[in-house]
């Protein structure tokens, strides 16, 4: 195993401890069972945590050695993103029955745990921050407020799932907001737990949650629902703006590729932009299946 494998399975298995740690702190034997389960059912087994890699890989970036703060930043993170997950599923939304290929939560458990296990993952992620960048309290404000603005309104995750209520919905808001908006706290929370500006930092996680939800229009529109582990065809059927819908296959594929070299020139100066650059382009190659660029080529 070459040192670059063996650094990748560290950064998995140490945000996969994170993650462990803060969901030990509320699951205990006094906790209501179900809802225990559920949540651990909702975090475990993750997708690729592409948001708390992101995190962390911005913190190293820019040079911090003690990565608490950040390891905290990148849990809070992706316990929201779990979170809204659970959410987005549900019947009034979604109405999926899978999920990272196996039952939604409200399928496995009922609708209303899985109400709740939406809620208590938002909670934990608050609790789990703050525990956690307790050594940085200068720096604890604005990891705060950082994630607080990604999730809420007026341009959070919330908000941009409210776009779908709405009768006219805009497409760059509507990316921007529902999944924009928690990759670019990614990239703000790993500068401003290493003490940097984080401002600088949001246009490289807004590119690339942008890229991401291109992508993921790309996979609803044409995808292999066995190979996503969740249903296809949900934007056309639920009337979602959707940039395949909008631009053709080729066309988002083009301009998901755009967005991934936008996001790439606009890191700041640091001391590791060029691995920081190369990790973009191999994360990139992930966000669709092989099959689907071959059919737009």
């Amino acid at each position: 195993m070459d040192a670059a494998v063996r650094s990748e399975h560290a950064l998995a298995a140490s945000i996969e401890e994170t993650l462990s740690g803060a969901m030990d702190s509320c699951t205990t034997a006094l906790a209501p069972s179900r809802l225990a389960q559920a949540m651990r059912y909702a975090v475990f087994p993750g997708g690729h945590r592409l948001r708390p890699r992101l995190c962390l890989a911005v913190a190293a970036s820019c040079g911090e050695t003690n990565l608490r703060a950040a390891h905290a930043a990148a849990a809070a993170i992706e316990l929201l993103h779990c979170a809204s997950l659970v959410h987005d599923d549900l019947p009034c939304f979604d109405d999926a029955e899978k999920r990272r290929g196996k039952l939604s939560v409200h399928k496995a458990f009922g609708e209303r745990i899985a109400v709740l296990t939406g809620d208590a993952l938002i909670v934990l992620a608050f609790q789990s921050l703050t525990r956690g960048a307790l050594h940085a309290p200068d720096r604890l404000g604005a990891l705060i407020e950082i994630v607080a603005a990604s999730v809420g309104m007026p341009s959070g995750i919330v908000a941009g799932q409210a776009r779908e209520c709405e009768p006219h919905v805009a497409l760059a808001s509507y990316h921007l907001e529902k999944t924009g908006a928690l990759f670019a706290a990614a990239t703000m929370a790993g500068a401003a737990a290493s003490g940097r500006t984080a401002e600088p930092w949001r246009m490289l996680g807004e590119r690339l949650g942008l890229a991401y939800q291109v992508a993921d229009d790309i996979r609803d529109a044409a995808g292999n629902p066995e190979e996503l582990g969740k249903p296809i065809g949900r934007d056309l059927a639920l009337g979602r703006p959707s940039a395949a819908q909008e631009l053709g296959l080729a066309g988002a594929i083009a301009r998901l590729d755009g967005l991934v070299a936008e996001a790439a020139e606009s890191i700041p100066e640091c001391d590791g932009v060029a691995g920081l650059r190369a990790l973009i382009q191999i994360e990139a190659k992930r966000f669709l299946p092989a099959s689907l660029v071959r059919r737009a080529a």
